[in-house]
């Protein structure tokens, strides 16, 4: 079974008794997003240097006994209306193509205590107005097991990279 099968509860068991490491569960989802995202569509910007950093950092702090929050290490995807600093948040409108977050939205920052790690931002219906994400200014999404057929809601970007196994879990809203 690869690491990108596993659910969330069973990456935090496999972390806590070191069987796997951080650097591995992400390096695990970047292959499979890189396999399956090119006909899903369901991210609009990945973020894997960055990710695989954070990955990195988590591993040293678990590896010195430093504290760490319930879901240190467990890589999460989201929506593109939530603000990480320094990404790209475009909310599915070419408007926002080249609009950098100054700041991390409220639950980036609970996120962030977390040390979670950010695979990327996921495609929506633009400005979340929309049921069936065919309607961001970039792509439409597909859904994985169906390619003809659509995820639905103004999070497929979010439904289809968990139901294609290119995230564990995802933040929508």
């Amino acid at each position: 079974m690869e690491l990108y099968e596993l659910t969330v509860h069973e990456l935090m068991d496999k972390l806590e008794k070191n069987e796997i490491t951080s650097e591995q569960i992400v390096k695990s989802y970047f292959e499979r997003i890189r396999e399956k995202d090119g006909a899903v569509k369901a991210y609009i910007t990945t973020l894997e240097e960055q990710a695989m950093q954070q990955a990195k950092e988590v591993d040293a702090k678990r590896k010195a006994g430093e504290k760490l929050g319930k879901f240190a290490g467990i890589p999460i995807a989201i929506k593109d209306n939530m603000c990480i600093t320094g990404t790209k948040t475009t909310c599915g409108s070419k408007m926002l193509e080249n609009f950098v977050a100054p700041y991390d939205a409220t639950v980036i920052e609970k996120l962030n205590q977390e040390n979670m790690i950010y695979l990327g931002k996921l495609n929506m219906d633009e400005f979340a107005m929309g049921s069936s994400t065919e309607t961001s200014n970039f792509f439409a999404t597909h859904n994985p097991w169906d390619l003809s057929r659509v995820p639905g809601g103004s999070s497929g970007g979010s439904a289809a990279a968990v139901s294609a196994n290119m995230a564990p879990w995802t933040l929508r809203k």
